[in-house]
């Protein structure tokens, strides 16, 4: 069973940066992170599930982002450790929310931005940014 495991969240001041983790564990057997779409949604609180950040290795190595976000956070993956991340600058207030590590297999890119194309999701991590 894939398991994604977050952390790297917490408190900071607008203007300010964060590096989101996400170590990647139970692969199937054969199966590498090559193998698998990863990404980040985040949840403001009473608010949906949103895509900000998701990277197909197959797509010679293309990642896409949310508006929103695009220009500021930055998703990088270390293969060879299992690990993705997310830096995140400039952060604003809005940014606030509960992020979420995802991972999925045969994602076509009309889904890469839809969270119930994902196979598996983390805990997620608090992200709070004060103003």
């Amino acid at each position: 069973q894939v398991q994604l495991v977050e952390s790297g969240g917490g408190l900071v001041q607008a203007g300010g940066s964060l590096r989101l983790s996400c170590v990647v564990s139970g692969l199937a057997s054969g199966r590498t992170l090559n193998n698998y779409a990863m990404g980040w949604f985040r949840q403001a609180p009473g608010k949906e599930r949103l895509f900000v950040a998701a990277n197909r290795w197959r797509d010679g190595r293309r990642t896409y982002y949310a508006d929103s976000v695009q220009g500021r956070f930055t998703f990088s993956r270390d293969n060879a450790k299992n690990t993705v991340y997310l830096q995140m600058n400039s952060l604003k207030p809005e940014d606030t929310a509960v992020y979420y590590c995802v991972a999925g297999m045969g994602l076509i890119t009309s889904s890469i931005q839809i969270g119930a194309a994902y196979d598996y999701w983390g805990q997620g991590t608090q992200v709070t940014v004060s103003s």
